[in-house]
């Protein structure tokens, strides 16, 4: 898996992490499924995500947020939504993140997708025109 359990030491602590995920590896293993797809699906228009989610150096933030993505869905099925305030902070924050390097805001270094010539394959600007003028003589 892309997230490991030194990852989720940076966020929460082990025994915290044991009452999230509720000592259950699928639970857990299904929340960092949704959370990599989450994050993929602001990131793929752009950025090569299977690198991204393969790649032996990986990027720290994106890390993090996948972290925090995970915990916030393990926190959603908790009994009582134990833990659920700092867990949707940190979820907002990291989707605030993700929608900024999807506008352009941020630009994270993260391999760009390719076609097959390896030319950039992404959205790289957006298309535009002032309003029509209308004149009424």
């Amino acid at each position: 898996m892309f997230i490991t359990d030194q990852d989720y030491k940076v966020v929460i602590g082990e025994q915290a992490l044991k009452v999230i995920s509720q000592v259950s590896e699928n639970n857990r293993i299904n929340a960092e499924q949704e959370a990599i797809e989450e994050i993929s699906s602001y990131l793929r228009p752009k950025y090569d995500t299977n690198a991204i989610f393969t790649a032996m150096e990986r990027n720290s933030l994106i890390v993090m947020y996948a972290c925090d993505i995970a915990l916030y869905h393990m926190a959603a099925s908790a009994p009582q939504k134990m833990g659920m305030e700092i867990r949707k902070e940190r979820y907002e924050r990291a989707v605030k993140w993700l929608e900024g390097v999807q506008a352009g805001k941020i630009i994270p270094d993260l391999p760009l997708a390719t076609d097959d010539d390896g030319n950039p394959s992404g959205i790289p600007f957006t298309y535009g025109s002032q309003k029509p003028l209308r004149h009424n003589w």
